[in-house]
């Protein structure tokens, strides 16, 4: 019995562990944004602002209320970066990594935290995932900022467009939608700037995807490379979901904009499938923009929606409900319509448990933000835009439709936490009913009724 006390309360420890760590990153980055240092300007910014930028920042978000290339010093840009990394990798990975460094034994409780926060139901092996993690983001990332130096340096100088092109390189493999092209397109013009470079928007694009579809499809993406092993039945749903609702993104947007003046009607042929291509990838948590979001017609709208609440996958630096998610609740739904007792994918029977909480984390996540929705229409915010931003932020995507900077102070809270909730709520959320379920106590049934349905 004592034994058994003592592995449930580790159980504990490591969610309140991963939430505390969070909030202290962006208590940290809030102080350090309010120093004068931080300002282009020299001056200290207001609390609002400082705390808002760092709980999108840490949440790898991306909305702001300030111009991160106009507002803040290169001081204050590294440290927006360094809680990007920070809250997209997590911070208990380089916490870890460093304890591993100057030979700290992992205990138990590191490692069960380490196993919640990448989404791992196993502690086994976690070290060498954690290495892998680690070693894996720092060689995807200077991959991504060595070919986006080939357009930024000759464009904006040697140290400049070396900065520019690991700042974008961290932020769209973190999903994080921060950029710092203010000061060339003018304020939050995101990468409208740069709207036909083929070269910029496909490199953004594919760090996006590969931050997105979770750290243990690249573990089986890297057996199967290194040693011929087969993947996984979740890592090939992932990928199948992921290239799915990437050509869906990419082919909506081209059919709904491909004519109009306001967003792709001006660009070449190629210009417009390159855009297309990149606001597929970013509708998926990442936040950047290469056209004027706004202009854009509701039929696009409504379908970045969709994108903006699915996300990525679970265990990576990407947000929303998860493509497994989606492909579960798709999966019971034509389970149920054919009449079939038993959920199935890729001829493998999903246990109810887990469509439950697919159904119950979908349902949360949509109440949560549909409750903030609300919120921000009784602050005189229009429908469609207290709609996109709300799913954006409890999405962890960051998109905007110009709305951000003039959130009344409710409203502003309100996405405050939407964002938070968004990358740690529904986390920790899943893993605590997954505990619960796993506790004998609770298996007992009461007697049965029958209710009639539809």
């Amino acid at each position: 019995m004592e034994k058994k006390s003592r592995i449930k309360s580790y159980g504990a420890s490591p969610l309140r562990r991963i939430v505390a760590g969070f909030i202290l990153i962006i208590i940290a980055g809030t102080l350090l944004l309010m120093l004068p240092a931080a300002s282009a300007s020299g001056k200290s910014t207001d609390a609002a602002t400082a705390a808002f930028t760092s709980v999108s920042a840490t949440c790898v978000t991306g909305l702001v209320r300030v111009d991160t290339a106009l507002h803040w010093s290169f001081f204050g840009q590294a440290v927006i970066l360094s809680m990007i990394q920070l809250g997209g990798v997590g911070f208990m990975s380089v916490t870890v990594m460093l304890l591993s460094v100057i030979r700290h034994k992992v205990t138990l409780s590191e490692r069960l935290t380490l196993a919640n926060s990448f989404g791992v139901g196993k502690i086994g092996g976690i070290m060498e995932l954690v290495r892998k993690i680690v070693f894996g983001t720092l060689i995807f990332e200077l991959a991504g900022a060595v070919i986006l130096s080939i357009r930024f340096i000759p464009k904006f100088g040697f140290f400049h467009g070396l900065w520019m092109s690991i700042f974008h390189s961290v932020s769209a493999f973190c999903n994080a939608g921060f950029d710092i092209l203010g000061n060339v397109g003018g304020e939050f013009s995101s990468m409208s700037a740069l709207g036909e470079d083929p070269t910029v928007l496909l490199t953004l694009s594919a760090l996006i995807v590969i931050g997105g579809i979770g750290f243990v499809v690249w573990n089986d993406i890297y057996g199967k490379i290194r040693y011929g092993k087969r993947i996984g039945v979740y890592s090939r749903l992932v990928l199948t979901v992921t290239l799915s609702l990437m050509i869906i993104g990419t082919l909506g947007f081209f059919a709904a904009e491909h004519d109009n003046p306001q967003t792709l009607g001006g660009m070449s042929f190629g210009g417009k499938i390159v855009s297309s291509v990149f606001h597929s990838a970013t509708t998926r948590t990442a936040g950047f923009a290469a056209a004027d979001l706004g202009q854009t017609r509701e039929i696009t709208k409504f379908m970045f929606l969709f994108l903006m609440f699915v996300g990525g996958s679970s265990g990576s630096t990407a947000g929303g409900i998860k493509t497994a998610t989606l492909a579960v609740l798709a999966a019971a739904i034509i389970s149920v319509m054919r009449g079939k007792r038993n959920t199935v994918i890729m001829k493998r029977t999903i246990p109810q448990e887990t469509v439950r909480q697919a159904l119950a984390l979908a349902m949360i996540q949509l109440s949560i933000t549909l409750a903030a929705v609300s919120v921000l229409i009784g602050q005189g915010i229009p429908l469609m835009e207290s709609l996109f931003e709300c799913v954006s932020a409890s999405a962890t995507v960051g998109l905007s439709l110009s709305v951000t900077p003039v959130l009344p102070i409710a409203s502003e809270i309100c996405i405050m936490l939407l964002m938070f909730i968004g990358r740690l709520g529904i986390l920790t959320l899943a893993y605590a009913m997954k505990r619960r379920a796993s506790d004998s106590s609770a298996n007992f049934e009461y007697a049965s009724v029958d209710i009639s349905v539809g």
